[in-house]
């Protein structure tokens, strides 16, 4: 977790200077990802990284789906324990919370754009926090009650070493999901104000930020391994090994859910902007398109409603919720997308934007230094892939 951490700041730290071309400073803006990628490697390039990045936001909404059934279903399952007993049969499937998290994602998506959603970002953070320290202190609490430290240096038992490969190849993909933020980084410094510079601002930020998430991810799954080992859930809050104080549990799922709900517009948004973008540029006369109807909604400010912007956000919606349901593996859908936007979107194309803003030439000490950060950072992504991959699989035909 540590080197990720220090991966993912490399990562931010080369990209936030790519938010302005040539200079970082005075340069002019690159509002999103793929403005900065066109600039500074061309269009060929551009277009790869488009389709990476969209890809891993669609499959990021994907995942934000499965997480959120998971810990509404945990609320229900919770509650029926307490009544129950732990013993009870308490099953209930993920479809009809996938279907309710969809119904409320089809109606944040009519937000306009990043610039109207700072007040969802706000309340995501909050609970992020919230459920963030109900996991670390119900997990020291289990260890006290326990008296001692389950679990060991070598991780969970399993039959045969390739399942241990297996297992450690899926670890990094779930890791590496859950650190780089680079598919939304530029997106994130466009919504800063200067003076100081947005990248001075940016850089200080992702360092406070890492710092936060890192101590959280290494309090919550180091507590968590020592309260259960062997036995320790793929999600600590909903995968019981916690079962009182029953209102807790659902408070901290509760946050979850909450989180979520801001997270999946946070990563959706870009998408979004990108098609409204493209069709009216492509379709300057047409109506559908570009036309807007003034329409006042009782207790709300009055909403301008666009056809495509309602169609399209709609559709993207209903096919991440129909294959989350399809596809409702925790961990495994997670190492599948950490592995794959990892190394192209938090490596790759930051080293190379900044040897063209730094003018680095081949073969030097930088370059050199770089270059090797990223071969590493390659057969990393490479590995957990494979696992990860493995691991879908395996569910789907168990």
């Amino acid at each position: 977790m540590l080197c990720f951490a220090i991966v993912t700041y490399v990562s931010a730290f080369l990209l936030s200077d790519c938010y302005r071309s040539p200079h970082p400073v005075t340069g002019a803006r690159n509002p999103s990802y793929m403005d900065a990628v066109r600039v500074n490697l061309g269009k060929k390039q551009t277009w790869l990284c488009g389709l990476l990045q969209y890809l891993s936001m669609y499959g990021t909404g994907i995942a934000y789906t499965i997480t959120t059934s998971t810990s509404m279903r945990a609320i229900k399952k919770s509650d029926c324990y307490h009544k129950e007993g732990h013993e009870a049969p308490c099953a209930y499937g993920d479809n009809f919370y996938m279907l309710m998290f969809g119904l409320v994602q089809i109606v944040f998506s009519q937000i306009p754009d990043f610039h109207n959603m700072a007040w969802l970002s706000i309340l995501a953070a909050i609970m992020s926090f919230s459920y963030s320290f109900i996991g670390f202190a119900l997990g020291i609490a289990k260890v006290i009650g326990n008296g001692r430290i389950k679990g060991g240096i070598g991780g969970i038992h399993v039959a045969t070493p390739a399942q241990k490969v297996w297992r450690v190849s899926q670890a990094l993909g779930d890791i590496a999901f859950a650190y780089p933020y680079s598919i939304i980084l530029l997106e994130i410094e466009d919504t800063l104000k200067s003076p100081p510079p947005e990248n001075k601002t940016m850089k200080k930020a992702s360092m406070i930020s890492i710092f936060i998430t890192t101590f959280f991810y290494l309090c919550c799954g180091c507590f968590g391994y020592a309260a259960f080992g062997d036995d320790t859930p793929g999600n600590l809050l909903t995968g019981f090994g916690f079962y009182e104080p029953y209102w807790l549990i659902d408070f901290a799922n509760a946050c979850i859910v909450l989180h979520l709900i801001g997270g999946y517009q946070v990563y959706s948004q870009p998408v979004f902007s990108f098609v409204d973008r493209w069709f009216s540029a492509k379709f300057p006369n047409n109506g559908f398109v570009n036309n807007f109807y003034r329409i006042k909604l009782p207790l709300l400010p009055p909403y301008r409603l666009n056809l495509l912007r309602l169609c399209f956000r709609t559709l993207y919606v209903a096919t991440t919720t129909g294959l989350a349901m399809f596809f409702p593996y925790f961990n495994q859908v997670l190492g599948l997308l950490g592995a794959f936007n990892f190394w192209p979107l938090a490596i790759y194309f930051p080293v190379e934007m900044y040897f063209i803003q730094r003018k680095i030439e081949p073969w030097t000490k930088g370059w050199i230094v770089l270059q090797s950060f990223s071969a590493v950072c390659l057969l990393v992504s490479i590995f957990a892939l494979v696992g990860s991959v493995e691991g879908v699989l395996a569910e789907k035909l168990s």
